[in-house]
């Protein structure tokens, strides 16, 4: 990055499956610049996460000049070509060629990767994960996904599709997923899979869960991962049933990735992740009781929380750069 000048700023965006982000930060330096998050509007599609990206990346980069571009992107992504395959919360995004189309706009290298993977990079250079050679990374918000860092790199497997614990099975006769398949990590743990799940009991038992429903004020719609956890540390019993079961699902898809990758660490981000102790205690001991005695790991809160996949984009466009 020698040639790169001092005076320019590597841009980090963020798309979610509900929230955009974009930050800056200076060349060399370890502190953003400037920061921005807003909601992605209900229903919106590609065009318009796409639209509202360009006005809040021009806010964070106020004119100063773009020396390269990390992008995080919710969904498989080619990173070789930095295609979009598809975003399975937001519609328009299928073989997208995001890459290519920042890099028209912006007359800058750029560098595009799935969510998880960004995320695990983030936290290995910057996070949770330094010092730690072998670790995966696990996001649980609206979706669950998970990025691998193995012998200090990123691992993405023959397709780019390495990490997907999310559509790993752990109860063959569990709901059905997005994906097609029944019983998923993500059906299971998500944030908007647990409200899901919640609304449908309350309705089918309209005495239980009174400590939510007060919470929501009898407003089943309101009902949010956030909700589950907050009804459940005041001691509502089928919130707390709720919590534990997510925790469980995520625990044993944990307990069998240690099995079969046997990585040291496992980092866990996302909003989910802060739905208190009852979660971490679900989660850990699930995994403990699913992995061989013999198979040692530990699983510890992200360091960098939301704003991990910003780092990782800075990771990622900072080694665009070195290699230029």
């Amino acid at each position: 990055m020698g040639l790169v000048s001092t005076d320019s700023v590597i841009l980090a965006l963020d798309f979610g499956g509900t929230k955009l982000a974009a930050a800056t930060l200076k060349v060399g330096e370890r502190r953003w610049q400037q920061t921005k998050r807003v909601l992605s509007p209900p229903g919106a599609g590609a065009s318009v996460d796409l639209q509202i990206m360009r006005a809040i990346a021009s806010k964070v980069v106020q004119g100063q000049k773009i020396a390269a571009i990390g992008v995080s992107f919710g969904g498989p992504v080619d990173a070789q070509t930095g295609t979009v395959r598809l975003s399975h919360h937001v519609p328009g995004w299928e073989n997208t060629p995001l890459q290519q189309l920042l890099e028209n706009e912006y007359q800058v290298p750029v560098r595009v990767d799935n969510d998880a993977n960004v995320a695990a990079l983030g936290e290995y250079c910057f996070g949770a994960g330094q010092g730690c050679d072998s670790l995966f990374y696990i996001t649980v918000s609206t979706g669950v996904g998970g990025g691998w860092i193995i012998n200090g790199k990123p691992w993405r497997g023959a397709d780019g599709m390495a990490g997907e614990i999310g559509h790993t099975v752990v109860d063959p006769a569990g709901p059905e997923c997005l994906c097609g398949k029944q019983g998923c990590v993500e059906r299971l743990a998500s944030g908007p899979y647990m409200a899901q799940q919640a609304r449908e009991l309350l309705q089918m038992n309209p005495q239980r869960g009174q400590g939510l429903r007060d919470l929501v004020k009898n407003d089943l719609n309101a009902i949010t991962a956030q909700s589950i956890a907050q009804a459940a540390a005041s001691g509502d019993y089928f919130a707390r049933e709720i919590l534990e079961k997510a925790g469980e699902a995520l625990g044993v898809g944990i307990g069998n990735v240690a099995n079969i990758m046997n990585p040291y660490r496992f980092i866990l981000g996302g909003g989910v992740t802060k739905s208190g102790s009852l979660f971490w205690q679900a989660v850990k001991r699930a995994a403990r009781q699913t992995a061989l005695p013999e198979v040692y790991f530990e699983i510890i809160p992200a360091a960098l929380g939301d704003e991990a996949p910003l780092w990782g984009a800075i990771a990622i466009a900072q080694d665009v750069l070195s290699c230029g």
